[in-house]
């Protein structure tokens, strides 16, 4: 939809109120036993299964696609009933799309590419536009692109815009995550108008980082961004997709983020196609829960594989 800046500079965040609110989630639901296996179960399904360093090899990203496919083990998820479970996505640099593709050939898993001269952001213009153009040609159903921070901070919305608007487009028909690096955004009234900028132009899931911030995903910005979609769902009737990352490596924690996503924005978000955890260590707490769940007893870290 066109930008409306009217809008934009209407937009306010209540940052005490949204902290104390904050505050209260991970005490004010509570799941256990069956009922929290099950929520962990819907977590892995949305994790977005993530290798983002500088050593990454194709070996390291083969593995992480086979736990991809099987990340959690065979006894455990007969034991829960469950016939098949998968994460949601493999998110790699744009040099391992092509490892990635391979691995997960015959699982329909989507290879998810960081892009856009990630993490920072500040490659030349046209730079990142074409990266996004051959992550796509190399397989990549997903981008993550990251917003050029000083637009948000200069309050240069028509920029932001115009930016999130060619690079959606450079996408085509790849799913597309708009990162807002929100510790680095300043304020919380600049995370929710940079939200709406975003969504205005096109994005299909606004994310909160790159994971490389000092100050990742936390509760008040995630309330924040999911209050956004909600009021933009209510405005334009469109879903947009959610995904917290960084910071994020507790099963605990992944329930506090599915019981906020539930409260404020249903039942229908707590779905794959429109939320993802970007995590790396997610997955082992959580299958330790389960095991714990199964058997009564917690295992070792080192006896569930991390890819």
């Amino acid at each position: 939809m066109p930008l409306d800046m009217d809008l934009i500079q209407s937009i306010q965040a209540n940052t005490s109120a949204i902290e104390r609110r904050a505050a209260t989630l991970p005490g004010r639901r509570s799941v256990k036993k069956e009922y929290q296996a099950a929520w962990l179960c819907r977590a892995i399904s949305c994790i977005d299964l993530t290798t983002l360093s500088g050593d990454d090899t194709e070996g390291r990203v083969h593995r992480l696609c086979a736990k991809a496919r099987q990340p959690v083990a065979p006894a455990l998820l007969e034991a829960l009933g469950l016939p098949d479970l998968t994460v949601g996505a493999v998110c790699v640099y744009h040099d391992m799309i092509p490892a990635a593709v391979t691995a997960l050939e015959g699982s329909n898993l989507p290879v998810a590419a960081v892009s856009t001269g990630f993490p920072a952001g500040l490659s030349p213009y046209h730079l990142r536009l074409q990266e996004i153009r051959e992550s796509v040609a190399a397989g990549a159903r997903e981008i993550d692109i990251v917003i050029s921070r000083r637009h948000v901070l200069t309050g240069n919305w028509q920029a932001l815009y115009d930016e999130m608007a060619e690079m959606r487009a450079a996408c085509g028909d790849a799913h597309v995550k708009a990162i807002l690096a929100t510790g680095e955004l300043g304020t919380l009234r600049n995370v929710a108008r940079a939200s709406f900028v975003c969504m205005m132009a096109g994005t299909d899931f606004i994310k909160t980082s790159t994971g490389k911030e000092p100050v990742n995903a936390t509760l008040p910005v995630s309330l924040t961004m999911i209050r956004a979609i909600r009021d933009y769902h209510e405005m334009t009737g469109i879903r947009v997709g959610y995904k917290p990352a960084g910071g994020i490596s507790k099963a605990k924690d992944a329930l506090t983020y599915l019981a906020l996503i539930k409260d404020e924005l249903g039942d229908r978000w707590l779905r794959p196609d429109l939320f993802r955890f970007g995590a790396s260590s997610l997955l082992n707490d959580i299958e330790r829960q389960l095991e714990h769940h199964v058997t009564g007893a917690y295992s070792a870290g080192w006896r569930h594989a991390a890819g």
